[in-house]
């Protein structure tokens, strides 16, 4: 559901994203991992459409993101680091917004949000304002947004940076759970997520992919059975040089 071929970003004469390629199939959440400033957030960004690469094209659903960028969006759930939200609004206004810039209306319009706040665990501050909410809820009101119309394609980018041990549980068997239907590709830097949500995951550093499996075979690849040790020793390379 997820093409991503050579795919490349150029600022100036720094390239942050160097030729990458990889697919994300229906019932696969790939998770993407790398330390902070690896490319993680621009790939994301490229495959949304959101940022146009210098080199390569993505596809969703068989659809260019260069080439066709609105209709490959709406096969699309995007979750950005740090998604912005409209304090004065409550939670059910806001999702009534989405839905409605996604087109939705009527009786389609209160069932995607009666099944967005039900998924995402909203119904207790459904009425509450926004800038009342506590940063779990914000972040599950942001990830509700990103379900509204039932998208084929899940991206999201640090679902659970800033939340607490329980809310971070809760988010990771929420992405497991979606990911039985969908392609998910979320990034992150805790290797935790791996075990908890992915059946697959890339390391990107310096803007290259230097390691891509399921988590066992990740594992094994260390020579310790550990992420940790494969993460450091894939991903240290400009901090051993400097």
């Amino acid at each position: 559901m997820i093409e991503v071929h050579n795919l490349s970003k150029d600022y100036g004469a720094k390239t942050v994203v160097n030729n990458l390629s990889f697919t994300v199939k229906k019932g696969e959440v790939l998770g993407f991992l790398g330390p902070n400033g690896a490319g993680k957030s621009t790939t994301m960004r490229m495959v949304t459409g959101f940022v146009s690469p210098t080199k390569g094209d993505a596809e969703i659903c068989g659809v260019s993101v260069v080439d066709h960028p609105k209709e490959a969006k709406s096969h699309i759930g995007y979750l950005p680091e740090s998604a912005p939200l409209y304090d004065d609004m409550t939670v059910t206004d806001f999702l009534k917004f989405c839905a409605s810039m996604r087109g939705l209306a009527g009786k389609a319009r209160r069932e995607a949000i009666d099944a967005a706040v039900e998924t995402c665990f909203l119904e207790n501050v459904a009425r509450q304002s926004i800038g009342t909410l506590s940063k779990g809820y914000r972040h599950r009101t942001c990830l509700a947004q990103a379900l509204l119309h039932d998208p084929d394609v899940l991206i999201l980018d640090e679902p659970t940076d800033g939340l607490d041990p329980n809310q971070k549980h809760e988010v990771r068997n929420l992405i497991k759970r979606l990911g039985e239907t969908k392609a998910i590709l979320f990034s992150t830097h805790i290797l935790e997520e791996v075990d908890a949500s992915c059946s697959r995951a890339v390391i990107i550093d310096q803007g290259q992919i230097v390691a891509d499996g399921t988590p066992a075979e990740l594992r094994a690849q260390s020579g310790t059975d550990s992420l940790h040790d494969l993460f450091r020793n894939l991903t240290t390379k400009e901090t051993a040089a400097s």
